[in-house]
């Protein structure tokens, strides 16, 4: 069976940036399951999985324009540090806010004497990536599944731990 639309696919994938430093891999996770076709994983990586079979691998390099997006700086702001309730903060810091955009993570960049440099950018906005990735699996998803948008584990939705979609 081939990766498309309604199918579960299972990859091992290592990330790397322009430097080759992995970002991020699979490793002692185990392989990553994802709905294909779900918006589960960036476009860029979804469409080169797109008909490929259990057992074949591929390198994949992902522009940012269909991985996190390209940087914005109109999500970098700064901020009274008085808006913080007289917190502790520290560059490097991520906290939830909801925004005219929506519930956003931000990162602290940057505390100065009277002001937070905050940045609502994913981490990789901006970034070229580059997988290695093989696949495991592909199989037919179930109907619950493409009803919730996600593959589910054995045992049910999210393994019977409840996933927050409305059953």
């Amino acid at each position: 069976m081939k990766a498309a639309k309604e199918t579960v696919v299972a990859i091992e994938y290592t990330l790397k940036d322009d430097q080759g430093n992995v970002i991020d891999a699979s490793g002692d996770r185990g392989p990553m399951e994802y709905l294909h076709g779900a918006q589960n994983i960036i476009p860029g990586l979804e469409q080169q999985i797109e008909g490929l079979i259990a057992g074949e691998s591929r390198s994949v390099t992902v522009p940012p324009e269909l991985g996190y997006g390209v940087f914005n700086e109109k999500l970098v702001q700064r901020v009274p540090i008085s808006s913080f309730g007289g917190h502790a903060v520290q560059p490097g810091m991520r906290f939830h806010a909801e925004t005219n955009l929506g519930m956003r993570v931000l990162l602290i960049r940057e505390v100065l004497d009277q002001e937070v440099v905050l940045d609502g950018n994913h981490g990789l906005a901006g970034k070229t990536l580059h997988f290695d990735i093989k696949v495991v699996s592909v199989r037919a998803a179930e109907l619950s599944e493409v009803a919730h948008g996600h593959p589910h584990s054995s045992g049910g939705c999210c393994s019977g731990g409840g996933c927050g979609c409305s059953h």
